[in-house]
């Protein structure tokens, strides 16, 4: 998938994130994980770091080299994805406290990717 097409599938998810309502915790984190995806590869492949035919899918799914690779190229939007995967296993496919404040911290993260690509970072 080329620049364009992940900036309008990050902007079409992040426009569906806004009619979640305060309880749909798990869709808040979905969402902000596949809208920040989308937002990251954008600026990857501005940067030239990867080609639209090699997609990050899943930061957790990286050998240790590349991840390590492309935090060279943006690390603040790596970690920052990372970390709201790491919020999926407890808080939407399990059932641990405090789903509220993981779905705001994935929102806040998500905003993090986005203003740093809309910046020109990255």
């Amino acid at each position: 998938m080329n620049t364009e097409h992940h900036i309008a599938a990050a902007a079409r998810i992040e426009r569906s994130l806004e009619k979640c309502l305060a309880q749909d915790c798990e869709m808040k984190i979905e969402g902000a994980m596949l809208a920040g995806t989308h937002w990251l590869n954008a600026a990857l492949h501005r940067m030239g770091v990867t080609l639209p035919a090699t997609d990050v899918m899943h930061t957790y799914l990286l050998t240790i080299n590349e991840y390590r690779r492309l935090c060279v190229a943006d690390g603040e939007m790596l970690r920052a994805l990372s970390e709201i995967e790491d919020l999926r296993a407890p808080f939407v496919r399990g059932n641990w406290p405090g789903a509220q404040a993981a779905a705001d911290r994935a929102l806040a993260l998500l905003s993090v990717i986005r203003t740093r690509v809309m910046a020109g970072a990255g």
